[in-house]
């Protein structure tokens, strides 16, 4: 598999239905199990200095990434302490992340995202989104580049208007 750097591709069909309210939750859209979510998130527990974690603001299951020991990041890095992302339970295989701003706009006009319903009510800062539960693994493959580009910005105390996910994109048979 090489990687590339490129636009986020558009994620295929409508956008899910999710909530406006506590918990902030995907409705529809799901995937038959939490495989992929489960893969995503144990990829990215193999990344230098991040621990999973149970998630100190999600609901009961939810798990964490969380930096380890390290917090460097600006504070808009993070949902809560070392948390960068968790995961959903229950069924709900959604996720919530904290991207620079400019990435998580790209996120969602590329409709695999969409801000927390709390950034709406300037509760939140627009760059804590929801990233759309997995479907299959071309979308796994995308969620886990932004989850990295999540992870990079809480690692970095550089601007980031730069930083754009790295795309994993499959290798011709």
């Amino acid at each position: 598999m090489s990687t590339s750097t490129t636009a986020l591709p558009l994620r295929p069909g409508p956008r899910p239905q999710t909530t406006t309210q506590i918990p902030h939750t995907q409705v529809d859209q799901q995937p038959e199990d939490d495989r992929f979510l489960t893969a995503l998130l144990a990829q990215a527990a193999t990344w230098p200095s991040v621990a999973r974690a149970e998630s100190r603001i999600s609901v009961a299951g939810a798990a964490a990434l969380v930096l380890d020991h390290v917090v460097v990041g600006p504070s808009e890095a993070f949902l809560v302490g070392g948390e960068f992302a968790h995961g959903h339970a229950g069924g709900d295989s959604s996720l919530h992340v904290a991207l620079p701003v400019p990435l998580a706009t790209a996120a969602e006009q590329a409709g695999w995202a969409e801000p927390h319903f709390l950034v709406h009510q300037g509760i939140l800062p627009p760059n804590i989104v929801m990233l759309y539960a997995p479907r299959d693994e071309e979308e796994a493959r995308v969620l886990l580049a932004l989850v990295r580009s999540s992870y990079e910005f809480a690692l970095t105390t550089a601007p980031t208007s730069s930083l754009q996910p790295t795309i994993p994109t499959r290798s011709a048979p």
